[in-house]
């Protein structure tokens, strides 16, 4: 995963153009990943997909001659979907058009002007400070014209059509953790998934931020009733402890999934609830889908200095932390694959176990010590009401615990199992 980020950090993305087309070559090798593309001027709800914008070159020359911004040395020197310039300018003009971090006179920050025909460039504060009066000579070799929006989409199909949805979004130039972390470890789950039996059929989605799962969105209406958990990943490489977004609902499966793996994990960690502000979640959670989409983070967005900066670098995220990320998506699909409503099909007092062989030797119990009690809570609680995943909350039990369990009662059939219920 970290060798992915590598490979990806030096290509300048943005919402269009070939930056996201090259990503997404990179990112589908080794899996059926489709690219998609909506031409410019496609009207998605309230909004409409931009003209392609693609940069060639930019700088600014000193009036020395000095190359003192290059878009070779970094992609957040230029304003995201600036507009061509090739003029020569005095100081005064040229800050009208110059982005700064004051409060870190040393980081370049990134700003974008998707929706507005502008131009720009960033630098850092305490080169802004050094420049000398003088004509200075600005160039931005980019395009900005009829095209089309890209994104990936790869469906890896299960026993069942419901799908668990995994979106990340891809348009942002050199950033690790926001969020080329959140495109490796998607990709790296969907490595891993690719060659197992799946209960669930799982939709990976790689989109510019909020115009991507519009326009998803409004080209998949029809499909969406069909989504039953769904995940996105951002900013996933950090130290930070992990964190949890709520979907809008608040309870779905997802949310107490992942709050079970959370608390069961033994580590520092963070739940938040909904706020229509974030990544793409405020779309799949917008009123009319309602979608059970919550959000996995380790520190969330905007709470890190190096947020939107680039001090988001290489250095930044880290191999360790990525894994962990991964780690924990796995135990949530883990928890969503093998969790099930059960009813007790001996509910008249406890069955005797011991004349069917469940309860196991002394020495077997020394190994598994949570098995019996695990017995005892599915046969309880398996009334139809409560999943696998509440007893494993009620009891204090590990799911796999419960779930060894809950299987070894059905093979005596003293349980049946059913779908575990609204999501």
């Amino acid at each position: 995963m970290y060798d992915l980020i590598t490979e990806l950090y030096p290509i300048c993305r943005s919402m269009t153009g070939k930056g996201v087309r090259q990503t997404l070559e990179i990112v589908g090798r080794g899996m059926p990943l489709r690219t998609c593309e909506v031409p410019s001027g496609t009207r998605v709800f309230d909004w409409t997909v931009p003209k392609e914008w693609n940069i060639r070159d930019a700088y600014i020359r000193d009036p020395k001659g000095k190359k003192i911004v290059d878009l070779a040395q970094s992609n957040l020197h230029v304003v995201g979907y600036s507009v061509p310039v090739r003029r020569v300018m005095k100081l005064a003009e040229l800050k009208q058009h110059l982005f700064t971090l004051p409060k870190r006179p040393d980081w370049i920050p990134y700003r974008t002007s998707y929706f507005k025909e502008d131009w720009g460039f960033c630098m850092s504060h305490s080169q802004l400070t050094g420049l000398d009066e003088g004509d200075y000579e600005v160039c931005i070799d980019s395009s900005l014209e009829d095209g089309r929006m890209n994104y990936g989409e790869l469906l890896l199909e299960g026993e069942s059509s419901d799908e668990v949805l995994i979106s990340t979004h891809i348009c942002h130039p050199s950033l690790c953790n926001d969020n080329l972390s959140g495109i490796a470890v998607a990709a790296q789950l969907a490595h891993l998934l690719q060659p197992l039996r799946l209960r669930y059929s799982y939709r990976f989605l790689f989109i510019p931020a909020t115009l991507g799962s519009i326009t998803w969105l409004s080209l998949n209406q029809e499909g969406t009733e069909k989504i039953k958990h769904g995940l996105v990943l951002a900013g996933v490489g950090d130290s930070g402890k992990t964190t949890y977004k709520k979907s809008r609902r608040g309870d779905a499966a997802i949310d107490k999934a992942a709050c079970y793996v959370l608390g069961a994990s033994g580590e520092d960690y963070g739940v938040l609830d909904f706020v229509p502000y974030g990544y793409d979640e405020r779309q799949y959670c917008s009123p009319a889908f309602n979608l059970p989409v919550g959000v996995l983070a380790r520190t969330p967005h905007g709470q890190y200095p190096q947020y939107h900066t680039s001090a988001d670098d290489l250095s930044f995220v880290q191999a360790p932390f990525l894994a962990n990320s991964l780690l924990k998506c796995l135990s949530i699909l883990n928890v969503l694959e093998n969790n099930a409503v059960c009813v007790n099909q001996n509910p008249w007092c406890e069955p005797q176990l011991g004349r069917r062989g469940i309860f196991r030797s002394f020495s077997e119990r020394a190994r598994n010590p949570d098995f019996e009690m695990a017995l005892l809570w599915v046969l309880n609680y398996s009334d139809g009401h409560y999943s696998l995943l509440d007893i494993a909350e009620r009891s204090g039990l590990a799911f796999e615990a419960i779930r060894l369990a809950a299987d070894v009662l059905i093979e005596q059939q003293l349980l049946e199992e059913r779908p575990a219920g609204k999501p």
